[in-house]
């Protein structure tokens, strides 16, 4: 099963990307991941994308793809991969189909997270983590059971991502409904698009993206 999930950042793509992993044995492709990964590997892909980022330049379609490429070529992606953060754009969109084609690999769904931008807005405005193990919390919605001790692995000290802000979140929405929202079409005239309510509990979205798969 090759999925990808759509949604603005923050709308839970990582948190049920995990849950699939975990769960179905998939393999999350996140190009930020990606990207690290093939600089530090050296890759000829990745040495291209580390001239580009150390130069203060926009990493291009033609180098993320070129990392997407190297790593659906390894043979864990086969078991079934979760695209999360690609395709961001039509352009990219086109990309991903010729070279899944020439992979002769396909898509089987396409799974919108919709979000309130209000809501989100306070999602992430509120989110911290514990800065050893990276366990995830919120001011309202998760607190550890022990204040300021992290529930995971004791930790007293937390952090908050500096462009965790309301202006920022609103920027990213503006942003993903101008860019990437409208690469939804593509693959809405193949069947192959769902759309799950992603201000949901995370336990009720995974059970609505569960169902989905399951159904594919």
């Amino acid at each position: 099963m090759n999925l990808i999930l759509l949604g603005p950042p923050g709308a839970g793509k990582g948190t049920q990307a995990s849950r699939l992993v975990k769960d179905r044995g998939m393999v999350q492709l996140s190009t930020g991941d990606m990207l690290r990964a093939a600089v530090t590997a050296g890759t000829p892909v990745g040495l291209a994308a580390k001239a580009v980022m150390e130069s203060g330049g926009l990493v291009s379609d033609e180098i993320v793809s070129g990392i997407l490429s190297e790593r659906l070529d390894q043979p864990d992606a086969r078991a079934g991969f979760i695209l999360d953060g690609y395709p961001r754009t039509e352009v990219q969109a086109n990309s991903l189909d010729a070279m899944l084609a020439a992979k002769g690999l396909m898509l089987d769904h396409v799974i919108e997270l919709v979000v309130d931008e209000d809501a989100l807005v306070d999602r992430i405005t509120g989110r911290f983590t514990c800065a050893k193990c990276s366990e995830g919390y919120h001011d309202r919605y998760k607190q550890p059971a022990v204040a300021g001790v992290c529930d995971v692995c004791g930790s007293t000290e937390f952090k908050r991502r500096a462009d965790d802000n309301a202006d920022t979140v609103r920027q990213r929405m503006q942003e993903y409904r101008a860019k990437t929202a409208p690469i939804i079409p593509h693959y809405q005239d193949r069947g192959i698009v769902s759309r799950v309510d992603g201000m949901a509990d995370m336990d009720a979205v995974a059970a609505f993206i569960d169902a989905i798969v399951d159904k594919a």
